[in-house]
């Protein structure tokens, strides 16, 4: 699966926007742990297993994007932006 679709897809597992800042994704894995914890429920193990996997994908893909700027992944984040061509040589 590309890191697009898998990001999305942890985006929607835990209902987030596409912009979200690592609190946010924090604040809300613990809401969703607190109610589907297996502790509660043996019915939530598997969507409490999902919901590790998407926070485990997108914490992951945050630490990561800081040193993934390059002018293709700028140009995704500010469509028409002319600020990539600023920082080239």
């Amino acid at each position: 699966m590309q890191a697009e679709a898998r990001i999305r897809e942890a985006l929607d597992c835990l209902d987030l926007p596409t912009l979200v800042t690592k609190a946010d994704i924090k604040r809300r894995y613990r809401q969703l742990a607190r109610v589907h914890h297996p502790d509660l429920s043996r019915e939530q193990r598997g969507k409490m297993e999902k919901i590790n996997a998407s926070y485990a994908i997108l914490m992951e893909y945050i630490d990561a994007f800081r040193y993934t700027f390059d002018t293709d992944e700028i140009a995704k984040q500010y469509p028409g932006a002319e600020h990539a061509k600023k920082f080239e040589p």
